[in-house]
C-alpha cells in the first residue's frame, strides 16, 4: 500500500541572519517536520524560539539580502521542492496555494484602501477576475468569515473595524484562492477570549469545509489543545518535542515542554511567585510540588485610595454629511481601590474597561460622574491642580513598541519625566535613580544607553514599567501590559508587579482580557459589558460563583485545551462527569453538543 506523501515537508531546515559584515545568527538550526493534507500542525514556542522564522521559510517572505539558507536544506509543498524555485513561480505558488495569517491584522491590512479592496485585489491577482466579479467573490467571504452587514462593510476602512473583524478581513484574504495550507501566525494574539473563540472556530470550520491543511503558531497552550493534531515545541532555534496533541499537552517528555505547561497563571491556584521557564529547568521547581499561595481579596475597613462614582463618558460619532450622535463609551461606572490591592477590569473589546483607565488620567475627559483620590474630584479639578497628581497616577500601555520614543534612549526616557516634574535635586542624582530603577525591574545597567528598538517586547514592558517607577506612583493602570507577552515572560512581568506593589504598597486597576492573569493578580474584578458594570466581586467568589449570564459566557470562552481549562470547569463549581463530557465535546468540535451541555447547567 502506497503511503500519501505529506503536502509540506520540511526537512533539516538550517536559517541564518547577517547581523553585520562579520557576524551571523543561527535562528534555525536544522529542524524537520511534515504537514499532512486536511492535518493541523501547531508550532509552540517562546519569542526567539525560531517558529516564526520557519513560517516564513515556508513563504518565502525572508529577507533575501539578511537570510542565510544553508545547504542541505529542504521545503517541498505538494511534490515540489520551493528552496531555489524562481522569484515569480514562488509568488504564484504562495499567493494561491499557500497563504498566511499574520499576527497584526493592522501591520498587514492598507489603511487607505478599503476591505472590499484589498480582498478584490487577491482575487483579481491570482484568479483572473473582473472588478464586479470580485467585488461579489468578496461579499461572498465576508458573509462565510462572519462580517455582520458584509453589503456596508466592504467599502469600510481597516481603521473603522474592531480588531476581531480586522483579523476576520485577513482570514476572508487567505482563504479567497482556496489555498491547500493555511499558514496562522498567532491570529488571535490580544484578542479577547470570546473573539478568540470565534477566531479558532471559524479557522476549524474553514479548514473542515474546504480540507485545507493548516500549520498553526502561537505560544499560548491551550489554544493548541483545542486545534491541532499534532505539537511541536521549539526553543532557540531547534525542535524540542513532537508529537500527538494528546500526547504532547497530557504527558510531556520534555522539560522544556512541561516548563510551558505550568508557568501560565491557572484558574484554580494562586502562589507568591508564579514559577518561570528557568525555575522548571534548574530543578527549582518540580511538578507534584504545592507552592506557597497568596491570599487574595479586599480588606474590611480597608483604606479608598479612589472612590469612583457614576463615571461617564461619551463620544460625539459622525453621522450623515452633518448629523451626529453620542457613543456612550462608559455609563455610570462606579467602584472603589483600596490602597496596595489590585482591582481586575474584564470585558470583551469595546466594553469600555480601557476608556475608563484613560478617563481617570484625564487622556480623555469624562462627561460625568467622579472620582475622588485622596478625597480631590480628579474630573472636576482644574489642568493645574492636576499637574500635581499626574505623578502619583501612571499608566502601562498595551503596546511597549508604540509608548516608547524610538529616537531617546532608556536613559533619556527615565530622566525626562523626572526632569519636567522635578524629581531629585540635580542631574547625577536623576541618573543614580534611574539605573537603580533598571536593576530593580531586572534589566542591565548598560540598557540606559541602548534604544528601545534593541530590546524584546517584555524587556521594553520593563522599560515601561521603570519609567512609571520614575514619578513612584501611589495608582498604577495597567492597560493589557501583558497580554502579547510569551508565558514565561509574562510570569516575569506580573512577579515583577506583585514585588513592587509588595515593597510600594501601590494600588493597580488591571485591564485586561486574560481571566486567568486577571484571576491570579486581583484582589476584585469588576466585569464591564457595553460601558456598564455588570458584575463586581472578590477574585475566588466571581470565579467559583459568577451571576451575570455575561461572566458566565466570558469564563465558558477560555480555551480548554490543557489544564487551565479543567480548572476552570471546576473552580464555577461544575461536576467532574459534565467536566468531562465537555471536554469531550471540545475535543471533537462538536459545537451542538457544547451548547446543549450549557443549555443543562443554565
Amino acid at each position: 500500500m502506497r503511503i500519501a506523501e505529506p503536502l509540506l515537508e520540511v526537512r533539516n531546515l538550517r536559517v541564518s541572519f547577517r547581523t553585520d559584515k562579520k557576524h551571523t545568527f543561527e535562528a534555525l538550526k536544522g529542524i524537520s517536520f511534515s504537514l499532512p493534507q486536511d492535518g493541523t500542525v501547531a508550532l509552540v514556542g517562546e519569542s526567539g524560539s525560531g517558529k516564526s522564522v520557519g513560517s516564513l521559510a515556508v513563504m518565502g517572505l525572508l529577507p533575501p539580502e539578511t537570510t542565510i539558507v544553508h545547504d542541505g536544506s529542504s521545503i517541498r509543498f505538494d511534490g515540489r521542492e520551493l528552496l531555489g524555485l524562481p522569484v515569480g513561480e514562488r509568488r504564484r505558488l504562495c499567493g494561491k496555494d499557500i497563504a498566511m495569517i499574520f499576527q497584526e491584522p493592522m501591520s498587514s491590512l492598507n489603511p487607505v484602501f478599503t476591505v472590499g479592496f484589498q480582498i478584490g485585489e487577491v482575487l483579481r491577482l491570482h484568479m483572473g477576475m473582473d472588478k464586479r466579479q470580485a467585488r461579489a467573490r468578496t461579499l461572498e467571504l465576508l458573509e462565510e468569515v462572519g462580517i455582520p452587514d458584509p453589503a456596508t462593510r466592504i467599502d469600510a476602512y481597516p481603521g473603522q473595524m474592531s480588531g476581531g473583524q480586522q483579523q476576520r478581513v485577513m482570514i476572508a484574504m487567505a482563504i479567497a484562492c482556496e489555498p491547500k495550507l493555511l499558514i496562522a501566525d498567532e491570529p488571535t494574539t490580544a484578542l479577547d477570549v470570546t473573539i478568540q473563540k470565534q477566531i479558532m472556530e471559524l479557522i476549524a470550520r474553514l479548514q473542515r469545509q474546504r480540507r485545507m491543511a493548516v500549520l498553526f503558531i502561537t505560544h499560548d497552550l491551550g489554544l493548541v489543545g483545542e486545534i491541532a493534531d499534532r505539537v511541536i515545541v521549539m526553543r532557540h532555534g531547534e525542535v524540542r518535542e513532537e508529537g500527538d496533541a494528546a500526547q504532547v499537552l497530557g504527558a510531556p517528555r520534555d522539560d522544556y515542554t512541561r516548563a510551558l505547561l505550568h508557568c501560565r497563571p491557572k484558574l484554580d491556584e494562586r502562589p507568591l511567585r508564579l514559577p518561570v521557564i528557568d525555575d522548571y529547568l534548574a530543578g527549582r521547581v518540580r511538578e507534584g510540588i504545592v507552592l506557597p499561595q497568596r491570599a487574595r481579596g479586599y480588606e474590611p475597613g480597608g483604606e479608598d485610595v479612589l472612590v469612583v462614582n457614576n463615571l461617564a463618558k461619551h463620544f460625539d460619532v459622525r453621522e450623515g454629511l452633518f448629523g451626529k450622535r453620542a457613543f456612550h463609551a462608559v455609563k455610570d461606572v462606579s467602584f472603589t481601590l483600596q490602597r496596595g490591592k489590585t482591582l481586575g477590569v474584564v470585558g470583551e473589546s469595546g466594553s469600555g474597561k480601557t476608556t475608563v483607565g484613560l478617563t481617570l488620567l484625564r487622556l480623555h475627559r469624562a462627561t460625568g460622574g467622579s472620582a475622588l483620590f485622596e478625597g480631590r474630584d480628579l474630573v472636576t479639578m482644574s489642568d493645574r491642580a492636576f499637574q500635581a497628581c499626574k505623578p502619583r497616577i501612571q499608566i502601562i500601555f498595551q503596546n511597549p513598541y508604540a509608548s516608547l520614543n524610538p529616537r531617546f534612549t532608556v536613559g533619556q526616557i527615565l530622566l525626562e519625566p523626572m526632569r519636567i516634574h522635578r524629581i531629585g535635586a540635580s542631574d547625577a542624582e536623576r541618573v543614580d535613580h534611574a539605573r537603580q530603577l533598571l536593576r530593580r525591574v531586572g534589566l542591565p545597567e548598560q540598557a540606559f544607553d541602548r534604544y528601545p528598538h534593541e530590546f524584546s517586547g517584555g524587556q521594553r514592558q520593563r522599560i515601561a514599567i521603570a519609567r512609571c517607577l520614575t514619578m513612584k506612583p501611589e495608582i498604577l493602570v495597567c492597560d493589557e501590559s501583558v497580554s502579547a507577552l510569551d508565558v514565561s515572560v509574562q510570569a516575569q512581568v506580573l512577579n515583577l508587579l506583585q514585588d513592587l506593589q509588595d515593597e510600594y504598597r501601590m494600588s493597580y486597576i488591571f485591564i485586561s482580557h486574560d481571566l486567568a492573569v486577571v484571576k491570579y493578580i486581583s484582589d476584585r474584578v469588576m466585569v464591564m459589558h457595553h460601558g456598564s458594570v455588570v458584575e463586581m466581586a472578590d477574585s475566588d467568589e466571581l470565579y467559583r460563583n459568577p451571576q451575570h449570564p455575561y461572566t458566565r459566557q466570558l469564563l465558558a470562552a477560555i480555551p480548554r485545551g490543557s489544564d487551565p481549562g479543567l480548572g476552570l470547569l471546576k473552580s464555577i463549581g461544575w461536576s467532574g462527569r459534565l467536566a468531562t463530557v465537555v471536554k469531550r465535546a471540545a475535543r471533537r468540535g462538536q459545537n451542538a453538543g457544547k451548547a446543549n451541555v450549557r443549555g443543562d447547567f443554565r
